[in-house]
């Protein structure tokens, strides 16, 4: 199993210098002489002309072209596509494999019992301007990575984003969250904080 995030310091890398050429060329440059600075942007210019938005839209396509999570298929694929890309540049390139603990689920279920029955399907439908959307078979099922195992039922209070200001404002209107199974909006905070949250307010579960 290997760990995979090459793409994501490859576009880091990109925006690190697309921003240091934003920089005012007349600028002196600390550590530089005249001299070795005019052939420090010289050479900065000729790095700049390689640099290609077209080669960044396709670069992104081909690596988001299927689900590449760790241990994927895709996921090798993309990272042994980056690794020739860097050894194409005239870089020092290896692939080191790393054993880590993904957990995965095995059975999933998010059920309304009352006032009426009703069962989340867990899944987003394909829609036709996403050609990647339909890709079930290789996704990762929708789940909350390093969730414990456990069967809850309980009330479900609505937590807005589920950020700490949202439980301040559920408690001046005398809304407990203790022992109550919460459903949080997504954005606003990272989405693993938001269970964290949860239970330092009291919830036994959180959607």
């Amino acid at each position: 199993m290997r760990l995979r995030n090459i793409s994501y310091f490859i576009l880091f890398l990109f925006c690190a210098v697309f921003a240091a050429a934003a920089v005012d060329a007349q600028k002196p440059m600390l550590g530089f002489s005249s001299e070795a600075q005019s052939a420090q942007q010289r050479l900065e210019a000729q790095f700049d002309s390689y640099l290609k938005t077209e080669n960044l839209r396709e670069w992104m396509r081909r690596f988001t072209a299927h689900p590449h999570h760790v241990g994927s298929p895709y996921g090798k694929q993309v990272a042994e596509t980056i690794e020739s890309m860097f050894r194409s540049w005239g870089f020092e390139t290896e692939i080191k494999e790393y054993r880590v603990l993904f957990p995965t689920p095995k059975q999933r279920i998010v059920e309304l019992e009352e006032p009426s029955k009703f069962q989340a399907r867990l899944r987003e439908p394909a829609i036709n301007e996403d050609a990647t959307s339909g890709q079930a078979a290789e996704q990762l099922p929708v789940y909350n990575a390093y969730s414990i195992d456990g069967d809850v039922t309980a009330p479900l209070v609505y937590v807005n984003y589920g950020i700490p200001k949202d439980y301040e404002e559920l408690e001046r209107r005398g809304i407990d969250v203790r022992g109550k199974i919460v459903i949080a909006r997504y954005g606003a905070s990272w989405r693993g904080i938001k269970p964290k949250v949860a239970a330092e307010y009291g919830a036994i579960g959180c959607i």
